[in-house]
């Protein structure tokens, strides 16, 4: 098969260089700076599983896209995703599967409208990355599963091709017959993990071990099942019982990568992650109450607003 990964940060450019070690047919849809670095430098990847190097990775900026592709790998921000969906739409022939590993659910909504929903697999990914200094990508722990399958659920002739197509990559390559399911847990536990540490500015054990934290974690996560569960995803025991855990663990250093790009007054996917939560139990529960995540929206669209009216003032003189 060959492969387009929009992009090659932290994400696709992780599951991309795995994909490329193991000999794929990869090439990695980037900016022209990122082409010429890459071109330079090559795509380094330090990983506690042991540091490994593409030196010529295949490239391509999005004004020479030609060829379809037979499977894309979309891992860019949700802020970027119009862009990614014009910029790969050349490339996205009548047999091509588009695999997303967004969190979420509203990028599905739009990658139907532009490609239809036969083209459309869900996927759903874990890892801890970043980019270093040098443009590398750091995996920061040993956690790098992706999850995919067909929405209707069920096998497909596709589906064993795209298995096979990451069999012998040195990532969890998982297929499964419940990924709405799965990618509705996800966000589940995202938006928990991401709304507490966001509007506390702190990880979850500092967190749970303030007044009034871990009962906070806790209506936060009961707010954001009852959401799934409305829209005929509630999460299972099994995932709640171990969420729960996580999420009120004492001592716990864990934050939400959405806490990091605040840190670095990045942008936020706050509308992907949260709002379109909020807007989906409003729809579901008409007339309920959301307060947890509705003080974590607040907090996170105060963030956004403050963010854009210093960059339009420009540096401090």
């Amino acid at each position: 098969m060959r492969v387009l990964i929009v992009g090659a940060g932290a994400t696709g450019g992780y599951f991309g260089a795995r994909l490329a070690q193991a000999g794929r047919d990869v090439t990695f849809l980037v900016r022209a700076p990122r082409a010429a670095h890459l071109a330079a430098h090559g795509l380094q990847v330090r990983s506690p599983l042991g540091d490994f190097r593409i030196a010529a990775p295949a490239t391509v900026t999005a004004d020479r896209l030609a060829e379809p592709f037979d499977l894309v790998l979309l891992s860019c921000k949700a802020y970027d995703l119009d862009g990614a969906i014009e910029a790969v739409a050349p490339v996205v022939g009548p047999d091509t599967a588009v695999l997303p590993i967004l969190n979420g659910m509203a990028h599905l909504d739009a990658l139907d409208a532009r490609f239809g929903p036969e083209r459309v697999l869900g996927g759903s990914c874990a890892i801890a990355g970043t980019l270093g200094p040098e443009g590398e990508i750091v995996q920061m722990t040993e956690l790098h599963s992706l999850t995919f399958g067909e929405r209707d659920g069920g096998a497909s002739e596709r589906m064993g091709r795209v298995a096979a197509l990451m069999e012998g990559a040195t990532f969890t390559a998982r297929p499964t017959e419940r990924i709405l399911q799965e990618m509705w847990e996800k966000w589940v536990f995202l938006a928990t993990l991401a709304g507490g540490t966001c509007l506390m500015r702190g990880a979850v054990g500092d967190i749970v071990g303030a007044p009034g934290g871990r009962a906070f974690m806790l209506g936060l996560l009961d707010e954001c099942r009852r959401i799934a569960a409305g829209a005929g995803h509630a999460p299972r025991d099994k995932f709640l019982a171990s969420s729960q855990g996580t999420l009120t663990a004492e001592d716990s250093a864990m934050t939400a990568s959405m806490l990091r790009d605040i840190t670095r007054g990045a942008a936020i996917e706050a509308d992907h992650i949260i709002g379109d939560l909020i807007r989906r139990g409003r729809e579901s529960e008409p007339g309920g109450a959301f307060p947890h995540l509705d003080a974590v929206y607040t907090g996170l669209k105060t963030y956004e607003r403050r963010r854009t009216r210093e960059m339009a003032a420009g540096p401090a003189a």
